[in-house]
């Protein structure tokens, strides 16, 4: 027998480890002094990153449309926001690593020996660092939900 609930869950769990692994990842490759094949491979996790995010979107919201809680239960959560809500910012904070990448691949394709910036590396390590920081919110905010009874 099927169980829609089950599938949805490991799925989700399943898409956002696979999420914190390419986020990790872009971390541990942004590294100075950067060549152009490191921004190459850095772009091909950050497109990773991106598939990954809708994908966590689209079956976490179908886990609480379709799944065994139903949508009342989590949007009446006040941890299911606040895992949103944190899931947003990482999500706002990743624009601007993104837009640095493609500047990178915009230069390299000019020039080929035109590495990125150390600051420019710093900064992005930085970021990263934030949303892997606000990331460990999101198990602590998914157990709170799951706990809190409506």
């Amino acid at each position: 027998m099927f169980d829609l609930d089950l599938f949805l869950t490991v799925l989700h769990h399943l898409l956002v480890f696979a999420l914190f692994a390419v986020l990790t990842g872009e971390l541990l490759l942004a590294r100075a002094p950067m060549v152009a094949d490191d921004v190459r491979r850095l772009a091909a996790l950050d497109a990773s990153y991106g598939a990954l995010a809708v994908g966590i979107l689209a079956v976490g919201f179908g886990r609480a449309i379709y799944a065994a809680k139903g949508w009342e239960y989590y949007s009446a959560n006040p941890f299911f926001h606040a895992k949103l809500t944190a899931f947003v910012i990482i999500g706002l904070l990743s624009i601007w690593p993104t837009v640095q990448i493609i500047r990178w691949r915009r230069r390299l394709q000019s020039d080929s020996t035109a590495a990125p910036l150390q600051s420019e590396v710093q900064t992005m390590r930085r970021v990263l660092w934030s949303e892997i920081l606000l990331f460990a919110l999101m198990p602590a905010f998914a157990a709170a939900m799951a706990r809190t009874s409506l």
